[in-house]
């Protein structure tokens, strides 16, 4: 080989490094980014492993730490193991912890328009809710509120249809609803509250004792399920439903912004499809216990199981019209929320008309 072949080969060579220099350099740290490995930390609203909702969150963390194969661990911690169960929003805002689990409406001294993504009184089902967030734009409306939080919220938990709860003494009448004390979060608070009732809303750990004391008269929690495990039986004699408050709740994960952008897009996919997972997951759950439970309660707990009278249901649904309505008026993301939601349900609730309501007014096989 000639010197100058030998020249010309290593600038050509030279030449070729150097057009690739900018291209590596931009590759490595996307390299580097997909091999790192995350630690966050969960904090949630529920007792940890609490039946269908602690349990829930703890099988969400699980599943994130499986699919990611290790490369994102996520470590689980109950209310009041780090902070209150409600301070987590602000924990997780603030990123002292990067993710979080509970329900929106817990946060609407934040912002009214929160409640509409847990549940509306009279509102959505479990099904039609889902139907909202991920195919009539809730979703969209959802991430756009939190952004002003620095979080991003996913759907991961549902508890179906809930039970309308626990009461020391029989509704009979609208006027038996005046001067109760109930513990009964979000929208229905505020319903309950044009009826008379004193509301709060508490932490389901301190639910026992306030109803045991005497602090409060009645308590709205979830349904026989995770009722029964709170022991409520124990404490209050009357089971009210339907659960109008809350037709279908469903539950937030929430995961602060700079720890979201933090993850590779694999990693983000594995967060986003493990809460879909874990909603549907924590549903079956819910549906297939509450039977088992709601049998136990009747036959060996001896609970009077009562249907609300259709004079209190018809004065609860005016009231709820008015607070939506409401609270629509003071606040121009819950009208734009609202002006959303109301269409979509009209759409939808003709067709669960027709279809789940329609069957479910029949005999059912081997009933």
């Amino acid at each position: 080989m000639q010197r100058r072949d030998l020249i010309v080969g290593g600038l050509a060579a030279g030449a070729g490094l150097a057009g690739c220099s900018p291209a590596s350099q931009e590759a490595a740290p996307a390299a580097s980014k997909q091999r790192a490995s995350f630690r966050w930390t969960m904090y949630t609203t529920w007792p940890r492993n609490f039946p269908g909702l602690g349990s829930g969150a703890a099988r969400l963390a699980e599943t994130i730490n499986t699919m990611s194969e290790g490369r994102l661990q996520v470590e689980v911690f109950g209310a009041g193991e780090r902070v209150p169960a409600m301070e987590v929003f602000d924990a997780v805002s603030r990123g002292s912890a990067q993710m979080g689990h509970g329900a929106a409406y817990y946060w609407k001294g934040k912002s009214p328009a929160m409640p509409f993504f847990t549940a509306l009184p009279f509102g959505m089902t479990a099904d039609e809710m889902t139907a909202w967030l991920h195919w009539g734009g809730g979703m969209a409306l959802w991430r756009e509120l939190y952004r002003d939080f620095n979080l991003v919220p996913f759907d991961a938990g549902n508890t179906s249809a809930q039970m309308g709860g626990w009461f020391n003494k029989r509704i009979n009448a609208v006027e038996d609803l005046d001067g109760l004390r109930m513990r009964i979060p979000g929208l229905g608070g505020d319903v309950m509250a044009r009826l008379g009732v004193a509301t709060v809303n508490i932490p389901g750990g301190e639910l026992y004792q306030a109803l045991s004391t005497g602090a409060i008269d009645a308590a709205e929690w979830v349904g026989p399920y995770n009722d029964l495990a709170f022991g409520f039986q124990k404490i209050a004699k009357y089971y009210y439903y339907p659960g109008w408050q809350e037709p279908g709740a469903t539950l937030e994960a929430i995961v602060n912004k700079d720890a979201w952008d933090a993850l590779p897009e694999d990693l983000q996919a594995i967060v986003d499809t493990a809460c879909k997972a874990a909603s549907h997951t924590m549903r079956a759950e819910i549906n297939a216990r509450n039977a088992e439970a709601l049998r136990e309660l009747r036959e060996e707990h001896d609970v009077e199981i009562l249907r609300f009278p259709d004079a209190v249901l018809d004065a609860l649904h005016a009231k709820a019209g008015e607070v939506v309505e409401a609270l629509a008026e003071r606040d121009p993301f819950a009208r734009k929320v609202w002006d959303a939601y109301r269409p979509f349900l009209q759409s939808i609730a003709e067709s669960t008309r027709l279809n789940d309501s329609a069957q479910l007014g029949r005999r059912r096989l081997g009933t």
